[in-house]
Parts: structure tokens; sequence; C-alpha cells
């Protein structure tokens, strides 16, 4: 299994847990058609995966580079081509309230309908399937590695998910018989039709929003910031439990302006539950001349969105920082202490605070 290796701000494969089924390579074996698009004159299509509804011709891909027109049928070229899978903490998803302690049988295919500067897993995120090596791993399989890892999860993340979606479909389907819940790390970048149906399928989702802005979307992302958030209204509306990451980013995203604005929406959107990760950027791919983000910056951004009135709002990739922690917004006394990706406490009963009953929204049990 190959996987990749890069900094330490974020969710990134590891070495994989062991030696999978690598029986026959063979494009075949990866190939399904594609949901999610129209066909069109002349043999061309349009995906409607994403916003950016690409037209594709005949032997032609779209902005992806893992979906192929062939003769007027649009396919995906990465079912069951996993390049990266690992046992995860839930924790470094981040997922903070979702089954506190557990592990996440973690995996990816090639592809993002994104390019982000700044793309931590790059290498495999900005490739197209053939050019970085994978294996056959299809939906029983990864199934059966859950189980054998004694993970009680199998979480979609590393690349961007939603290119691989019919894998993701059919794996969530599996996982489900067996009673493997199913978690998605996003960035959110989805066509309104995709998301009911692919993430629609799943138990819980982290999007990681980029920024408050659309020119950093269009300069920075190469996307749109008005559909992530979308999304995430619909995700609500779903009643998927949700967690969002911002990346900080020095002199990029890190004004209080934003940071308020930020806040703002969510807690008028999505409510103040909604947890927050405000997350310390290392120089990664194309922005590698920016600095670490410093931790004063992360503190400005969690105390501008609790002056707000979200109740829930991290510091990631800052180990041993309190504000990994998580605090009942009611009494704020400890009810999650974490160590690194690791919860070594967690004090909930029965979903509320041990110690003034407050209610404290998530999962907490397997």
């Amino acid at each position: 299994m190959s996987t990749m290796h890069s900094g330490n701000q974020g969710d990134q494969p590891g070495h994989a847990p062991t030696d999978v089924d690598s029986e026959a390579r063979s494009d075949a074996r990866f190939t399904v058609e594609a949901k999610f698009y129209k066909k069109l004159a002349n043999q061309k299509i349009r995906c409607e995966l994403c916003p950016r509804q690409c037209v594709v011709g005949d032997n032609q891909r779209g902005y992806c580079g893992v979906r192929e027109n062939r003769g007027g049928v649009f396919y995906s070229l990465v079912h069951s081509r996993v390049c990266a899978a690992h046992v995860d903490p839930v924790e470094k998803k981040p997922l903070f309230h979702y089954l506190p302690g557990t592990m996440a049988f973690s995996l990816a295919t090639a592809g993002c309908n994104l390019n982000c500067k700044f793309c931590q897993n790059w290498e495999i995120s900005q490739s197209r399937p053939e050019e970085i090596p994978a294996e056959y791993l299809p939906p029983r399989r990864v199934v059966e590695l859950a189980k054998q890892y004694g993970c009680p999860t199998i979480a979609f993340t590393y690349s961007e998910p939603l290119v691989f979606s019919e894998f993701l479909m059919d794996t969530a389907d599996a996982g489900h018989e067996a009673g493997i819940r199913s978690l998605v790390v996003s960035n959110g970048f989805i066509g309104q039709e995709a998301l009911q149906a692919a993430y629609g399928k799943m138990d819980a989702v982290k999007i990681d929003l980029k920024s408050f802005s659309e020119s950093y979307y269009r300069d920075v992302v190469k996307g749109q910031l008005k559909p992530v958030l979308e999304t995430l209204v619909t995700l609500r509306k779903m009643g998927k439990w949700t967690e969002i990451v911002y990346l900080v980013l020095p002199t990029l995203n890190d004004s209080d302006q934003e940071f308020r604005g930020l806040a703002n929406w969510i807690k008028t959107n999505l409510g103040v539950d909604v947890p927050v990760h405000f997350t310390q950027y290392h120089p990664e791919y194309l922005l590698k001349n920016l600095p670490i983000t410093p931790v004063a910056t992360l503190e400005r951004a969690r105390a501008i969105a609790v002056a707000e009135g979200l109740h829930y709002v991290y510091i990631g990739n800052v180990p041993g920082h309190p504000a990994q922690n998580t605090y009942c917004p009611g009494c704020q006394r400890l009810l999650v202490e974490r160590t690194g990706f690791t919860a070594i406490q967690t004090l909930m009963q029965n979903n509320r605070c041990p110690f003034c009953q407050q209610p404290i929204p998530g999962i907490w049990q397997v």
C-alpha cells in the first residue's frame, strides 16, 4: 500500500496497516460508470458532481482528473483504487464530538476538485490515478480491514472524497450492513444532488472551510466560497453531525474581520453548537514562504469566535494547548481531555455534563 508523508497540520496518511490484496491492477478493476452527469450532444457530457459543472469531450477528463468520458459515457477511474490507507484516531480528522478515543480506518484515492496552494497531500490530490501506486481494495475488503483493526468507522479522507463518490457510497453501504459507520473529510465544494446522495450516507462530516473570503477561494484555492457555505447549510438540514476546520494562514485569512464574519455566519446559519477548529498552518506545497501560524493568532481567532457566542471552539495542531480539550459551555468544567490526537479522558454522562447536566451535542458512544 502506498502512502503519503508530509507535515503535521491535519489529516494525513501514515504507514499502511497491512499489505492489502493487489491481485489485478488492470484499469477495468477500478472503472465504473460515474454518477451525477448528463449526456450532451456530440458525445459530450456535463459532470454535475461539483459546482465546476465540467463539460467533457470524448476521451477527455474533468478538472479532478479521475473521471473520463468514453464515447459519451462518463466513468470513474478510481473505484476501489486506494492509494493511501491508515488507522487513525478519529480526533485526527479532526472530529472531536464524534466517538472520541476511537480509531477510524482511513483511506483515499487520487484526485481533487480544488487546487489549494497549501495542500498537505498534494502528491495524491493533484495526481491522476495512473501516476501513483494504488491497490485494489473493494468495499467489502475495506469493511473487513476496519473490523480487523477494531475501527468502528471508515473515514474517507486525505484527498477529496467527493471525486470517488461511487466508491464512497458503495463502501458506506457495505459498512452499514456490518455495523461500521462512515465519516468524510471534505472541502465542501459539492453539487447539491451529489451532496444529498453521497454524503447522505455518511454518519459524520468534517468540512474544511478554507476562508470566509471569495477572493481567497478564487486565488488560493481555485474554487468558490458560496457553494461551500450552501453545503454546510444543507448538511445541517440533513441532520448530519458536522464539524468545521479553518486552517489559518498568516497574512492571507487571519484578520479579525474575517474571524468575526465567519463566527457570526456560523452562529446565524448553523447554530452555536457546531464545533469549529482553528488550525495551525505548517508550510507546504506552493506556499512554503509563509511562516507557521503563531499560536497567538489562533488564540485571537478562538477568542473572537467565543465572544460571538460559539460554544465549542478548538485550536488545532498545537499539542498540549488547553483549547484542544472540550469544556462545558455552562459551568466551564473540563469534559474531554486530549493529548495530541488522543482523547485520554471523557467525563460525559448520557450526553450531558456530569457537573451541571447541560446537554453536550455530539455522538459520544459507539
